[in-house]
């Protein structure tokens, strides 16, 4: 396993022979909340990993025992001026969309407080895997402003419409039993095992065909919310970069001699 920094508060951590990484968020001091500098580093993380053909799995974790994240970093906006809120927005969005538009398959581990621009990261994730002890929500419009991580988008897409607009306008937290009932969160595991089950699910995703997870992670992102015409257009086009791939070539190669495929990754 490898280590690399991204700014002071972000720990990428590469298991190389599972083709799968970490991005670890670090501030513990702050319970991860989200500072300028360490939206930067976010992105610049979520940017190299992306481009790493090595990587076909990523986990979003965090090493605050207490906390995933617990949003933005409130302290450090209420000295901004309403200039500074301009200028500071781009940062703040460039990390949630850095995890969002990953290529490959994302799990988020949650433990403790996920809320605001924190559950936003995990919702940004393609499944969330929590243990007893998280807690999440969108209290965002109990400070004044709306969840702009993405929440807004995202959480309807997990929970409907009507059941997303009731946790957003009532700005409660919801402990992880009920996350589970409502469907916040996919995977309920007990204390203290979120990361080891989700790097564990993340090593069974990355078993799969490199060119085959990230067409599919393509056909599924892009087919959100078109007419079911639409989004088999979308499916043929991801279909097409991979029926004649190396990739394909292989799995049905090693499916008829009984053996684990070597990926090609092409």
């Amino acid at each position: 396993m490898s280590e690399a920094r991204y700014g002071e508060y972000v720990l990428v951590r590469r298991h190389a022979e599972g083709h799968v990484a970490e991005l670890a968020l670090d501030r513990p001091k702050a319970m991860n909340a989200v500072s300028s500098g360490m939206a930067t580093a976010i992105a610049e993380a979520c940017a190299a990993l992306g481009a790493d053909p090595g990587v076909r799995a990523v986990v979003v974790t965090s090493t605050h025992e207490r906390a995933f994240c617990v949003g933005a970093d409130l302290k450090e906006r209420n000295s901004f001026t309403d200039a500074d809120m301009l200028r500071q927005r781009p940062v703040s969005r460039g990390a949630y969309t850095g995890v969002l538009e990953l290529p490959v398959p994302t799990v988020a581990a949650v433990h403790g407080f996920a809320l605001g621009g924190g559950f936003e990261l995990a919702l940004s994730c393609d499944v969330i895997v929590a243990d007893r002890t998280a807690v999440v929500g969108l209290p965002e419009v109990s400070v004044g402003v709306i969840p702009g991580g993405g929440g807004t988008q995202l959480l309807p897409r997990r929970v409907g419409a009507a059941r997303a607009a009731e946790l957003i306008f009532s700005a409660r937290r919801v402990e992880a039993a009920e996350a589970r009932e409502l469907g916040l969160v996919d995977r309920l595991v007990d204390e203290g095992r979120d990361r080891e089950e989700a790097l564990a699910l993340a090593g069974r995703i990355a078993a799969n065909s490199p060119v085959g997870l990230r067409a599919a992670k393509r056909a599924l992102r892009l087919g959100q919310g078109l007419d079911l015409r639409a989004g088999l257009e979308v499916e043929d086009a991801a279909w097409r970069t991979v029926a004649f791939s190396g990739d394909r070539a292989e799995g049905v190669a090693a499916f008829n001699e009984k053996r684990r495929p070597e990926w090609p990754g092409e």
